[in-house]
C-alpha cells in the first residue's frame, strides 16, 4: 500500500510481496528520479546495484527501468555487489546518484532501496527530505505511463573496480609477514568471495563460510552480532584461525570473532582502529559517533586530543559530519565505520582490512587488543537486545524512562538523561541504558553499557521485564 513507502534512516524497507512490490519499487525509483533531474546533473546518471536477498536483481531492473523513462542514464550492476561498492561506483564515476536494493541487515522477508548520493554515501537528511517531496507526488499523482527507454541502460561490473581500490589501503607487505590465518563470514550476503579474493591475491591465508548466496540466509539475520554469528564462532574453535571477520547483508556493516570464539563486538571494533590510526599512524582528524555508541570512543579520542561529535542514529548523519568536518573515523554502534582514508562510507571489508592491519601492526590478536584497551581505559561492556513489540507498547516505556518520577533502576540511581535520539539513562557512575524505537520494524532497541559484563546483563533484564509490562 501507498501509505507503507515510508523513507528510514537509510532508505526505504517493506516486507516483499506485501509492501515490498513491484509497482511500490517503481515508485521510490520514479521520486528518486525526479530529485535527480531538479536537484542534481541528470546526465550524469545513477548506478543501480543490488544484494542476494530474493529478486533483488528483478527490483533492480524495476528501478533501472524507470528511471531510464525519465530519460536519465543508468549503470545496471552486473551482479550481486556490497552497497559501499555502489557508493565507491557512483563517486568513481561522477553519477549523481546510487540506488541499491537491499535491506541491509533485515530479515529475508525484508527488502529495501538504499539511495547513495553523489559524493558516495548515504544521502543527506537534507536529500531525503526532497525525495520524500517528490515521493510524496508520486503517491498521490502515480507514476506517469512513460516507455522505458532500455538505450539508456548500460550493464556495470561494479566489483572489479571496487577491488582494485580496496587493494590500495593497508600494508600489505606488513600483513602478509604476520602470517596470520583468517575466517571470513559474509552471511551469504553481498560481501561473499570478496575480501577472501582481496587476501588471496596478496598471499594471505582466508577461508570463507556461508559465502553461497541464500535468500533466506541460511535461517538467521545477516546481521553480524551474537547469536547469529555462531557459525563463525564455532568455525574459530575448530579450524585454528587468528580471527574471524563477517559482514551483514549487504556488507556495510562488520563484525568480528577472536580466535578462542569470543564476540568482539563492534563497539570494541571501532575503538580499536581509533586507538590504531590516531594513535599508532597518527592520523589527524576527530571522531563522530552515533549516540547508541560507546564511551570507550570518548576516551581514547580524549587521549589523543580529538573532538567526538555524537549524532543521532543513522549512519547518514555520521556521513554529514565527515563531508562538513576533517573526520578521521566514524561509526555506529551496528558495526557501520567509515574512515577519510576512503570514503564518507561504512564499508564492512574496508574495516575489514583495516583490523587485519591493526593485528599485523602490533602482532596482536583481537582479544588481546581489547584487554589492552580495557587496561588502559577502563572496561566497558555493551550489549543490546531488539523487543518485538505491541502497538504503542515502545511508546509507552519511552514515556516512562523520560519521565523524572522514574529515577533508579535497581540498585542505581538514575543521574541524567539524554534524548538526541531515544531515551538514554545514566546509572550512576557504572553507566548508561537506553531506549529506540526502530523507524522500519515494530522494535524497540534496547541498548547498555555498563563496567561489567554482569552487571549489563541484569540492566538489559531489567529493562526488558519493565518493557513487557506496558
Amino acid at each position: 500500500m501507498a501509505t507503507q513507502i515510508k523513507f528510514g534512516t537509510d532508505g526505504w524497507r517493506g516486507v516483499i510481496a506485501e509492501d515490498f512490490t513491484h509497482e511500490n519499487v517503481r515508485k521510490v525509483s520514479h521520486a528518486i528520479a525526479r530529485y535527480v533531474v531538479r536537484a542534481e546533473q541528470p546526465e550524469r546518471g545513477i548506478v543501480v546495484g543490488y544484494d542476494t536477498r530474493f529478486a533483488s536483481e528483478r527490483f533492480a531492473r524495476v528501478a533501472a527501468e524507470s528511471v531510464s523513462a525519465t530519460g536519465t542514464p543508468v549503470w545496471l550492476a552486473v551482479d550481486a555487489c556490497p552497497t559501499p561498492a555502489v557508493s565507491l561506483l557512483v563517486r568513481q564515476r561522477g553519477a549523481a546518484a546510487g540506488i541499491q536494493i537491499s535491506a541491509s541487515h533485515n530479515p529475508y522477508q525484508w527488502n529495501g532501496v538504499k539511495l547513495k548520493a553523489a559524493y558516495g554515501s548515504s544521502a543527506s537528511p537534507v536529500i531525503i527530505a526532497q525525495v520524500e517531496r517528490e515521493l510524496a507526488t508520486v503517491l498521490r499523482d502515480g507514476v506517469p505511463d512513460l516507455p522505458v527507454r532500455t538505450d539508456l541502460i548500460h550493464s556495470l561490473d561494479v566489483c572489479t573496480p571496487y577491488l582494485e581500490t580496496l587493494s590500495g589501503l593497508i600494508d600489505w607487505d606488513r600483513l602478509r609477514n604476520a602470517k596470520f590465518r583468517f575466517a571470513i563470514d559474509p552471511m551469504h550476503g553481498a560481501g561473499r568471495g570478496l575480501l577472501r579474493e582481496l587476501f588471496r591475491r596478496h598471499g594471505i591465508e582466508a577461508d570463507e563460510i556461508r559465502g553461497t548466496r541464500d535468500p533466506l540466509f541460511g535461517g538467521v539475520n545477516p546481521e553480524p552480532i551474537e547469536p547469529h554469528v555462531e557459525a563463525l564462532q564455532r568455525a574459530m574453535r575448530e579450524g585454528n584461525y587468528d580471527a574471524g571477520l563477517a559482514f551483514d547483508g549487504d556488507a556495510d556493516r562488520i563484525g568480528a570473532v577472536d580466535r578462542d570464539g569470543t564476540f568482539v563486538t563492534p563497539h570494541q571494533i571501532f575503538a580499536i582502529l581509533l586507538w590504531h590510526l590516531a594513535g599508532t599512524r597518527k592520523l589527524t582528524g576527530d571522531v563522530a559517533k552515533t549516540f547508541s555508541t560507546t564511551k570507550l570512543i570518548d576516551k581514547i579520542a580524549q587521549s589523543f586530543n580529538r573532538r567526538v561529535w555524537e549524532m543521532p542514529i543513522g549512519f547518514k548523519h555520521i556521513c554529514d559530519r565527515m563531508l562538513e568536518s576533517d573526520i578521521l573515523l566514524g561509526g555506529e554502534e551496528s558495526g557501520g565505520i567509515g574512515t577519510k582514508l576512503y570514503l564518507p562510507e561504512r564499508d564492512a571489508t574496508v574495516s575489514a582490512l583495516l583490523l587485519a592491519e591493526v593485528m599485523a601492526w602490533h602482532g596482536k590478536r583481537l582479544g588481546e587488543l581489547v584487554a589492552m584497551l580495557h587496561r588502559e581505559f577502563g572496561e566497558h561492556h555493551y550489549g543490546r537486545i531488539d523487543l518485538t513489540v505491541r502497538d504503542g507498547q515502545k511508546e509507552k516505556a519511552i514515556r516512562h524512562f523520560a519521565d523524572a518520577k522514574f529515577n533508579r533502576l535497581l540498585e542505581w540511581p538514575i543521574v541524567r538523561r539524554e534524548d538526541l535520539d531515544g531515551m538514554k539513562v545514566y546509572l550512576g557512575e557504572i553507566g548508561w541504558v537506553m531506549l529506540r524505537a526502530s523507524g522500519t520494524e515494530p522494535m524497540l532497541r534496547v541498548y547498555a553499557e555498563t563496567t561489567h559484563r554482569d552487571t549489563t546483563q541484569r540492566v538489559l533484564t531489567e529493562v526488558t521485564e519493565m518493557v513487557r509490562k506496558f
